[in-house]
C-alpha cells in the first residue's frame, strides 16, 4: 500500500512539473516514469505505437473499441519479431464495421472477446511486466483525429503487475475470437 502511494504522488508530482517542461507541450511529461499525451492530434496515438514497439517480452491488452490501424500494425509487428502479444476486446468489435479484430487474428495475434460485462470498458496495455499505457485514450483514429481524450505511460513494475492480474482475470471469461 505506501508503494501505491508513494507512486500516487509521484505520479500528481510529474504530471504538474510536467506542465513546465520547455520545449514539450502543455501537460507532457517525457523521458520519466509518467509521460502523457492528448488529443486530438496530441500524439496520443503516437505515444503507443512507440511503446508497443519497444517492447520486448510481452503486451497485454484490454480494448473496448479497436479500429487505429497505426496500432493495429504495431501489435502485428510485436507479433512478428516473436513478442508475446494477447488482446481482448469488447464483444462490440465482433460486429463494429472499422474493427480491427479481423485483421489481428488474421496476422496470427491471439485475440479474445469479452462478452461478460455489458461493456468491457477497459483501455489498457501492460508491456513487458514494468509499463502500463491507460487513460480515456481509445484505440481508434476518431481518438487520435478528433476526440479530446488523454493517455498515460507509466513505469512501474507494481502497477504493471496489478494490471496484468487484473488482465489475466478477464481472460478466463473471455472466448477466442473466430477469423
Amino acid at each position: 500500500m505506501q508503494h501505491l502511494r508513494h507512486n500516487g504522488l509521484a505520479l500528481a508530482l510529474a504530471l504538474t512539473l510536467g506542465a513546465s517542461v520547455p520545449g514539450t507541450a502543455p501537460g507532457s511529461l517525457l523521458d520519466g516514469p509518467v509521460t502523457v499525451r492528448f488529443s486530438p492530434h496530441g500524439g496520443a496515438e503516437a505515444l503507443v505505437v512507440e511503446t508497443v514497439d519497444a517492447a520486448r517480452r510481452s503486451v497485454r491488452v484490454q480494448a473496448y473499441s479497436f479500429t487505429s490501424m497505426p496500432i493495429a500494425l504495431s501489435f502485428k509487428r510485436a507479433h512478428d519479431r516473436g513478442v508475446d502479444i494477447r488482446v481482448i476486446l469488447d464483444k462490440s468489435q465482433v460486429t463494429q464495421r472499422y474493427s480491427d479484430l479481423s485483421f489481428l487474428v488474421r496476422s496470427g495475434v491471439p485475440v479474445w472477446v469479452d462478452a461478460v460485462h455489458a461493456i468491457a470498458h477497459n483501455k489498457v496495455i501492460i508491456i513487458d511486466a514494468d509499463t502500463v499505457l491507460t487513460g480515456s485514450f481509445n484505440f481508434t483514429k476518431a481518438a487520435e483525429a478528433s476526440n479530446a481524450e488523454n493517455i498515460l505511460r507509466i513505469r512501474d513494475a507494481g502497477l504493471a503487475a496489478a494490471y496484468r492480474e487484473n488482465w489475466e482475470h478477464h481472460l478466463a471469461h473471455s472466448e477466442p475470437a473466430l477469423p
